[in-house]
């Protein structure tokens, strides 16, 4: 039987863009979780502090309410997200800034829709949008982004895929004198509710996705 060494190992995992944390770990990652083995074009979640936060909470009935993709780089790893600007944040960085407390989400049969040229569009697909300013207004045009329509529309460019529902913004509960306050702010009087939306809650949601963490 063919045997391998542990540094030949470790090639086969970042060339396939493939990296496990348990107990050894990326440079960048300070509190890894046990044992899980993230990949590429894994989606994270995570719940964010603020009035926009709390407010997109009550208005999806979600706990989550921000979104990114997972990206490695080396024997780095890295969150494609918006967060304002549309760039890479280190993972630990992204998972210690709400203390450690995120999910992960993976495409089901994942290997079906990946591979070396899949992942290269992909990449680049995402790599299109760094430096994109963040939408406030949640529009759905490329001039502004926010965090979980860059995760829509990365996989659906790249894959032709639909990771969540597209709904309207009158389909979520605006009632909350919350989330009423915060869309007051942003539209005052002129809130678009037929504005096309995707919801951190919705890709979470997705049937086309399983829960790794």
């Amino acid at each position: 039987m063919k045997r391998y060494t542990i540094a030949t190992l470790v090639l086969v995992l970042l060339t396939s863009g493939v990296w496990l944390i348990g107990r050894t770990k990326p440079s960048n990652t300070k509190t890894p979780p046990n044992k899980i083995v993230l990949v590429e074009g894994d989606i994270l979640f995570q719940s964010s502090e603020g009035g926009q936060g709390k407010a997109i909470q009550l208005a999806t009935g979600s706990k989550y309410n921000h979104c990114g993709v997972l990206y490695i780089k080396g024997t780095d790893l890295y969150v494609l997200e918006a967060n304002g600007p549309v760039g890479l944040t280190p993972y630990a960085d992204f998972i210690n800034r709400t203390g450690g407390e995120y999910r992960v989400k993976r495409l089901k049969n994942r290997n079906s829709y990946f591979n070396d040229s899949t992942l290269k569009l992909f990449k680049a697909e995402g790599n299109k949008y760094k430096t994109t300013p963040y939408d406030p207004y949640f529009g759905w045009n490329d001039s502004l982004i926010y965090c979980s329509e860059l995760v829509w529309k990365i996989y659906n460019r790249a894959l032709g895929l639909e990771v969540g529902k597209l709904q309207k913004l009158k389909e979520f509960n605006l009632t909350h004198p919350i989330v009423k306050a915060k869309l007051e702010e942003r539209f005052g009087k002129n809130i678009p509710y037929d504005e096309k939306v995707i919801s951190p809650a919705a890709i979470f949601e997705s049937e086309l996705l399983e829960t790794v963490r």
